[in-house]
């Protein structure tokens, strides 16, 4: 087994989070989520990133118990969906017994579902559930997904605790500048899912020259860019040399002329 990639940064609470991870939505239950964590731990990750929705919460705990890596050398992450809005109580442990790790270490409210005006107290009312399980040491930080500065903006108001993280998708095709900028301010980690563009735009040119330049892949030119940008980077891969590949990111740097082209790319 490879020693872990070890990179790592110190939340707004003292909780330590790698800075890169695996994400594995869309991932089936069974096999290819389980030899997804496996080949990813294999491969020095130590993060791995979960939600209920995704419906692999089971299989993620299974590959960490198996792993034979002790448990507080692994972070993971889980989310309470908006249909738990209604008991997040019940949803929270309907994942914690799923995932039978002993703790969460980071849980987040999937969506803020904005949409929908009376979500609004439901939400907060969630946040507040999710303030006393990290009270009583049930997680050891909490936090958002896909909140905007305004969503942001009413947690900071109705809880007690500042988000740890806000997990939004994060690529130079969706660079949140502003947003970025309000949540350092804020001292809240802005998490990059679907760093690589779900696959979809990895032969753009700008992308490309990048790559050559560095010798490197534009998927991992990609998760660079997220993590240069301060980010906490979460690739989604099920295939093993993938996963291994996005994690020889630490190697090189971009230059300041090479962040502005693709910041660029956003719109």
């Amino acid at each position: 087994m490879s020693v872990a990639i070890g990179r790592s940064v110190t939340l707004n609470n003292g909780v330590v989070i790698p800075t890169l991870g695996l994400g594995v939505w869309q991932m089936r239950e069974g096999a290819e989520t389980e030899n997804a964590v496996r080949w990813a731990l294999d491969a020095g990750y130590r993060m791995i990133d979960t939600a209920r929705l995704y419906g692999n919460e089971r299989s993620v705990g299974r590959a960490v118990r198996a792993s034979g890596i002790p448990r507080e050398e692994i972070f993971v992450t889980t989310k309470l969906f908006p249909t738990g809005f209604f008991d997040p109580q019940k949803a929270f442990e309907t994942s914690f017994a799923k995932l039978d790790i002993g703790y969460i270490d980071l849980y987040l409210i999937h969506n803020p579902v904005s949409f929908i005006p009376g979500f609004r107290g439901l939400r907060t009312r969630a946040w507040i559930v999710l303030e006393k399980l990290l009270a009583r040491g049930r997680v050891r930080a909490i936090g958002i997904s896909n909140y905007s500065i305004a969503n942001t903006g009413e947690v900071l108001a109705a809880g007690k605790i500042v988000p740890a993280v806000n997990q939004v998708r994060f690529n130079p095709f969706d660079y949140k500048g502003a947003l970025l900028d309000y949540s350092k301010s804020k001292n809240i980690i802005v998490e990059a899912y679907s760093p690589l563009t779900r696959a979809k735009r990895l032969n753009h040119p700008v992308i490309r020259k990048v790559a050559d330049a560095h010798n490197k892949s534009p998927a991992q030119v990609l998760i660079h860019w997220a993590l240069q940008h301060g980010t906490v980077v979460i690739p989604k891969s099920s295939n093993r040399e993938r996963i291994a590949a996005n994690a020889q990111v630490f190697d090189f740097a971009l230059t300041d002329g090479e962040m502005r082209e693709l910041d660029a790319l956003t719109g």
